[in-house]
């Protein structure tokens, strides 16, 4: 049995997503390829040579690749597909674009958001946001997974690049013309150890300038709910929910945040949940690990000028 998982990368460099696919990947058994498709990213690939269970990296090193458009990857995967019984990647935005078209194209059905191996061919997924599982067998030749890499932990770097083999594959092309990407410093919210997410509560957009004061004394990301990006306050690249990014860091830090289950669904695997509110009945507090009922507009800055 043999298992292809889709890398992402910045091409200069493997993201922390590929290496919890991988884990994914050995958990099912069986020979794990990675697919490294980007333009200059002899980085990338070497980083991935080095992860745990890879038997053999795959490179598609082409300029049209650069991008990782879905249109490009997905007839790339297609191709490779005859070899193997699995298609992995992680369940982040490329993954969601492209693993789609893969399944659709191999007319085999996806299962979206794995979060455990059960068997080869049988897997857990959350459903309704997360309030219930649901355990799924596929009796597809070829089996198109997601996974939630937040309930997988990262391969680690066995230091073993060399004896790991690199096969370069043909090119398979859509012609990329464009894109426009949202610059930050900050740590991102797929990656980030600790998060700092504002709710309704914040009021408007210029008073998450009080969560990033906070953020940057704990270089942590910045996060939102959803009724914050609706309402207008921040972009919706900082979504985190069931709609959003699914996040699971060391430390959230949720602040004016009710606690709707669209919003429970995409962080409640974080380590420690801390909540700031001053409805005492707010459901957040019932998955916080610690709660502090207090206006947000005194005890942020409080919190900042104490760190």
């Amino acid at each position: 049995m043999t298992i292809l998982v889709l890398a992402e990368h910045e091409n200069a460099s493997l993201k922390l997503d590929t290496a919890k696919a991988v884990s994914a990947a050995v958990a099912i058994g069986g020979d794990v390829h990675v697919l490294v498709a980007g333009s200059d990213c002899a980085a990338a690939v070497t980083a991935a040579q080095a992860l745990t269970g890879v038997s053999k990296v795959l490179v598609a090193d082409n300029a049209v690749y650069q991008a990782q458009l879905a249109e490009s990857l997905s007839q790339l995967v297609v191709n490779l597909a005859g070899d193997y019984e699995h298609i992995i990647s992680a369940a982040s935005s490329v993954g969601k674009d492209t693993l789609p078209r893969v399944a659709a194209l191999l007319d085999v059905a996806q299962i979206s958001e794995v979060i455990e191996v059960v068997s080869p061919d049988t897997f857990v997924r959350p459903v309704y946001a997360g309030s219930a599982l649901a355990t799924v067998q596929s009796l597809d030749a070829v089996k198109v997974l997601t996974v939630r890499t937040s309930a997988f932990d990262a391969a680690t770097n066995d230091g073993n690049a060399e004896a790991v083999s690199v096969d370069f594959v043909a090119t398979a092309a859509a012609e990329f013309v464009s894109q426009t990407l949202t610059e930050s410093e900050r740590p991102e919210l797929g990656s980030a150890g600790v998060i700092v997410s504002g709710g309704r509560g914040m009021g408007s957009g210029e008073n998450f300038a009080i969560l990033e004061s906070l953020a940057d004394k704990l270089t942590a990301a910045v996060g939102a709910s959803r009724a914050a990006v609706d309402a207008g306050f921040v972009p919706n690249d900082l979504q985190v929910g069931q709609t959003g990014k699914i996040v699971a860091p060391d430390l959230y830090i949720a602040v004016g945040i009710s606690g709707a289950i669209q919003h429970l669904a995409g962080m409640k695997d974080s380590k420690v949940i801390v909540a700031i509110n001053k409805d005492p009945e707010a459901p957040i507090f019932q998955v916080a690990d610690y709660g502090l009922e207090a206006d947000l507009f005194e005890a942020i800055p409080e919190l900042t000028n104490l760190l």
